[in-house]
Protein backbone atom coordinates (compact mmCIF):
# COMPACT_ATOMS: atom_id res chain seq x y z
CA UNK A 1 0.00 0.00 0.00
CA UNK A 2 0.94 3.27 -0.77
CA UNK A 3 2.72 5.47 2.27
CA UNK A 4 0.49 8.23 1.64
CA UNK A 5 -2.53 5.87 1.69
CA UNK A 6 -4.12 5.97 5.35
CA UNK A 7 -3.96 2.62 6.81
CA UNK A 8 -7.52 0.79 6.91
CA UNK A 9 -8.21 -2.02 9.85
CA UNK A 10 -10.93 -4.22 10.05
CA UNK A 11 -11.80 -5.15 13.56
CA UNK A 12 -14.19 -7.89 14.55
CA UNK A 13 -15.47 -9.01 17.79
CA UNK A 14 -19.30 -8.98 19.24
CA UNK A 15 -18.83 -7.36 22.36
CA UNK A 16 -19.85 -3.63 21.77
CA UNK A 17 -17.22 -2.09 24.88
CA UNK A 18 -14.01 -4.06 23.25
CA UNK A 19 -15.14 -3.39 19.70
CA UNK A 20 -15.09 0.48 21.27
CA UNK A 21 -11.62 -0.24 22.75
CA UNK A 22 -9.79 -1.62 19.98
CA UNK A 23 -11.03 0.77 18.08
CA UNK A 24 -10.01 3.72 20.32
CA UNK A 25 -6.49 1.95 20.53
CA UNK A 26 -5.82 2.04 16.86
CA UNK A 27 -7.25 5.58 16.40
CA UNK A 28 -5.29 6.91 19.08
CA UNK A 29 -1.69 4.80 17.67
CA UNK A 30 -2.58 5.10 14.09
CA UNK A 31 -4.08 8.90 13.70
CA UNK A 32 -7.61 10.45 12.96
CA UNK A 33 -6.58 9.77 8.92
CA UNK A 34 -6.67 5.41 9.83
CA UNK A 35 -10.27 3.66 8.29
CA UNK A 36 -11.67 1.76 10.98
CA UNK A 37 -14.47 -1.42 9.45
CA UNK A 38 -15.91 -2.61 12.70
CA UNK A 39 -17.66 -6.10 12.18
CA UNK A 40 -19.26 -7.99 15.33
CA UNK A 41 -19.66 -11.04 13.05
CA UNK A 42 -18.27 -13.49 10.31
CA UNK A 43 -20.84 -12.06 7.99
CA UNK A 44 -20.51 -8.62 8.15
CA UNK A 45 -16.27 -9.01 8.48
CA UNK A 46 -16.39 -10.70 4.80
CA UNK A 47 -18.37 -8.40 3.57
CA UNK A 48 -16.31 -5.40 4.53
CA UNK A 49 -13.00 -7.18 3.10
CA UNK A 50 -14.91 -7.50 -0.06
CA UNK A 51 -15.66 -4.49 -0.46
CA UNK A 52 -12.95 -2.50 1.14
CA UNK A 53 -8.77 -2.98 0.74
CA UNK A 54 -7.80 -3.71 4.42
CA UNK A 55 -4.08 -2.95 6.16
CA UNK A 56 -4.54 -5.67 8.57
CA UNK A 57 -7.18 -7.32 10.33
CA UNK A 58 -7.76 -7.82 14.42
CA UNK A 59 -10.27 -10.99 14.97
CA UNK A 60 -11.59 -12.49 18.08
CA UNK A 61 -12.24 -16.08 17.82
CA UNK A 62 -15.41 -16.42 19.46
CA UNK A 63 -18.02 -14.56 17.05
CA UNK A 64 -21.92 -15.36 17.09
CA UNK A 65 -22.26 -16.86 13.80
CA UNK A 66 -19.44 -18.99 14.02
CA UNK A 67 -15.48 -19.49 14.80
CA UNK A 68 -13.16 -16.87 13.95
CA UNK A 69 -10.18 -19.66 12.75
CA UNK A 70 -12.92 -19.64 9.56
CA UNK A 71 -12.64 -16.18 8.99
CA UNK A 72 -8.89 -15.83 9.16
CA UNK A 73 -8.99 -19.26 6.80
CA UNK A 74 -11.07 -16.78 4.31
CA UNK A 75 -8.98 -13.79 4.81
CA UNK A 76 -6.10 -15.27 4.24
CA UNK A 77 -7.22 -17.19 0.93
CA UNK A 78 -7.97 -13.73 -0.54
CA UNK A 79 -4.47 -11.90 0.58
CA UNK A 80 -1.25 -13.92 1.47
CA UNK A 81 0.04 -10.83 2.60
CA UNK A 82 -2.29 -9.78 4.98
CA UNK A 83 -1.35 -9.27 8.81
CA UNK A 84 -3.92 -10.74 10.57
CA UNK A 85 -3.98 -10.82 14.53
CA UNK A 86 -6.30 -12.90 17.02
CA UNK A 87 -7.43 -10.65 19.51
CA UNK A 88 -9.41 -12.79 22.20
CA UNK A 89 -9.13 -13.81 25.24
CA UNK A 90 -7.68 -17.09 26.68
CA UNK A 91 -9.00 -19.97 24.45
CA UNK A 92 -7.79 -23.72 24.48
CA UNK A 93 -4.22 -24.84 22.71
CA UNK A 94 -6.29 -26.40 20.34
CA UNK A 95 -8.07 -23.22 19.02
CA UNK A 96 -5.19 -21.21 19.40
CA UNK A 97 -3.05 -23.58 17.04
CA UNK A 98 -5.96 -23.84 14.58
CA UNK A 99 -6.22 -20.07 14.42
CA UNK A 100 -2.33 -19.89 13.80
CA UNK A 101 -2.47 -23.20 10.94
CA UNK A 102 -5.23 -21.05 9.20
CA UNK A 103 -3.17 -17.83 8.43
CA UNK A 104 -2.83 -16.09 12.10
CA UNK A 105 -0.13 -14.16 12.12
CA UNK A 106 0.10 -13.38 15.41
CA UNK A 107 -2.24 -13.76 19.18
CA UNK A 108 -2.98 -10.70 21.30
CA UNK A 109 -4.61 -11.10 24.82
CA UNK A 110 -7.30 -8.25 25.14
CA UNK A 111 -6.30 -8.04 28.81
CA UNK A 112 -3.23 -6.21 27.79
CA UNK A 113 -2.75 -2.98 28.25
CA UNK A 114 -3.92 -0.50 25.66
CA UNK A 115 -0.39 0.65 25.63
CA UNK A 116 1.17 -2.92 25.18
CA UNK A 117 -1.66 -3.62 22.59
CA UNK A 118 -0.61 -0.45 20.00
CA UNK A 119 3.04 -1.20 20.58
CA UNK A 120 2.49 -4.95 19.56
CA UNK A 121 -0.32 -3.79 16.61
CA UNK A 122 2.92 -1.51 15.29
CA UNK A 123 5.27 -4.41 15.36
CA UNK A 124 2.43 -6.16 13.44
CA UNK A 125 2.61 -3.40 10.49
CA UNK A 126 6.12 -3.54 10.51
CA UNK A 127 5.97 -7.35 9.43
CA UNK A 128 6.28 -8.56 13.13
CA UNK A 129 4.43 -12.33 14.13
CA UNK A 130 3.97 -10.60 17.76
CA UNK A 131 2.29 -13.42 19.64
CA UNK A 132 1.67 -13.26 23.60
CA UNK A 133 4.04 -14.57 26.22
CA UNK A 134 1.31 -16.79 28.03
CA UNK A 135 0.18 -18.01 24.37
CA UNK A 136 3.55 -18.97 23.42
CA UNK A 137 4.22 -21.02 26.52
CA UNK A 138 0.72 -22.83 25.75
CA UNK A 139 2.03 -23.46 22.03
CA UNK A 140 5.10 -24.96 22.86
CA UNK A 141 3.65 -27.00 25.63
CA UNK A 142 0.78 -28.30 23.00
CA UNK A 143 3.52 -29.34 20.69
CA UNK A 144 6.36 -30.06 22.44
CA UNK A 145 8.97 -27.97 20.97
CA UNK A 146 10.67 -27.03 24.50
CA UNK A 147 10.71 -27.49 28.04
CA UNK A 148 10.51 -24.02 28.96
CA UNK A 149 10.95 -23.45 32.62
CA UNK A 150 8.11 -21.26 33.79
CA UNK A 151 8.72 -17.59 34.30
CA UNK A 152 8.80 -16.44 38.31
CA UNK A 153 5.42 -14.86 37.73
CA UNK A 154 3.52 -17.52 35.76
CA UNK A 155 3.10 -19.52 39.03
CA UNK A 156 3.73 -17.09 41.67
CA UNK A 157 2.69 -17.83 45.90
CA UNK A 158 0.91 -15.28 47.62
CA UNK A 159 1.54 -14.55 51.11
CA UNK A 160 -2.03 -15.57 53.44
CA UNK A 161 -1.33 -11.66 54.83
CA UNK A 162 -0.91 -10.65 51.42
CA UNK A 163 -3.67 -12.38 49.82
CA UNK A 164 -6.22 -10.55 47.40
CA UNK A 165 -9.48 -9.12 48.56
CA UNK A 166 -12.62 -9.99 47.60
CA UNK A 167 -12.74 -6.96 45.12
CA UNK A 168 -9.21 -7.01 43.80
CA UNK A 169 -10.27 -10.65 43.19
CA UNK A 170 -13.21 -9.29 41.45
CA UNK A 171 -11.27 -6.75 39.69
CA UNK A 172 -8.55 -8.66 38.69
CA UNK A 173 -11.09 -10.81 36.82
CA UNK A 174 -12.38 -7.93 35.12
CA UNK A 175 -8.49 -7.10 33.68
CA UNK A 176 -8.66 -10.90 32.55
CA UNK A 177 -11.65 -9.96 30.31
CA UNK A 178 -10.06 -7.45 28.61
CA UNK A 179 -11.94 -4.45 30.57
CA UNK A 180 -10.36 -1.50 31.10
CA UNK A 181 -10.16 0.53 34.51
CA UNK A 182 -13.13 3.21 33.32
CA UNK A 183 -15.12 -0.10 32.18
CA UNK A 184 -14.42 -1.78 35.35
CA UNK A 185 -15.49 1.31 37.61
CA UNK A 186 -19.27 1.45 35.36
CA UNK A 187 -19.19 -2.39 35.74
CA UNK A 188 -18.47 -2.28 40.13
CA UNK A 189 -19.78 1.38 40.49
CA UNK A 190 -16.58 2.39 41.60
CA UNK A 191 -14.63 5.01 41.00
CA UNK A 192 -12.10 5.26 38.39
CA UNK A 193 -9.23 6.13 41.11
CA UNK A 194 -10.61 3.89 43.50
CA UNK A 195 -10.27 1.23 40.53
CA UNK A 196 -6.80 2.43 39.33
CA UNK A 197 -5.78 2.01 43.44
CA UNK A 198 -7.36 -1.74 43.78
CA UNK A 199 -5.21 -2.83 40.82
CA UNK A 200 -1.81 -1.26 41.53
CA UNK A 201 -2.35 -2.85 45.40
CA UNK A 202 -2.60 -6.08 42.73
CA UNK A 203 0.27 -5.44 40.58
CA UNK A 204 2.06 -5.11 44.40
CA UNK A 205 0.90 -7.94 45.64
CA UNK A 206 2.24 -10.13 42.71
CA UNK A 207 4.84 -8.26 42.94
CA UNK A 208 4.54 -7.71 38.89
CA UNK A 209 3.99 -4.37 36.80
CA UNK A 210 1.83 -4.87 34.12
CA UNK A 211 -2.39 -6.19 33.44
CA UNK A 212 -0.89 -9.04 31.29
CA UNK A 213 1.61 -10.19 34.34
CA UNK A 214 -0.91 -9.64 36.87
CA UNK A 215 -3.44 -11.98 35.16
CA UNK A 216 -0.74 -14.73 34.17
CA UNK A 217 0.32 -14.37 37.98
CA UNK A 218 -3.30 -14.68 39.39
CA UNK A 219 -4.18 -18.25 36.60
CA UNK A 220 -0.87 -19.23 37.84
CA UNK A 221 -1.54 -18.92 41.69
CA UNK A 222 -5.03 -20.25 41.39
CA UNK A 223 -6.74 -17.26 42.36
CA UNK A 224 -8.14 -16.82 38.39
CA UNK A 225 -9.55 -20.04 36.70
Amino acid sequence: MDAQTPESFLVVDDEPALLARLCRILRLSQGEDAALHCAGSIAEAKAIAASSAITMALVDLGLPDGNGVELIGWLRAREADLPILVISAWSTEEMILDALRAGATGYLLKERDDEEIAMLLRTALKGGAPIDPFIARRILAATNVADVPARHDAAVSIPAQDALSAREVQILELVAQGLSNLEIAERTNLSRWTVASHVKSIYAKFAVHSRTAAVRAGRGSGVLR
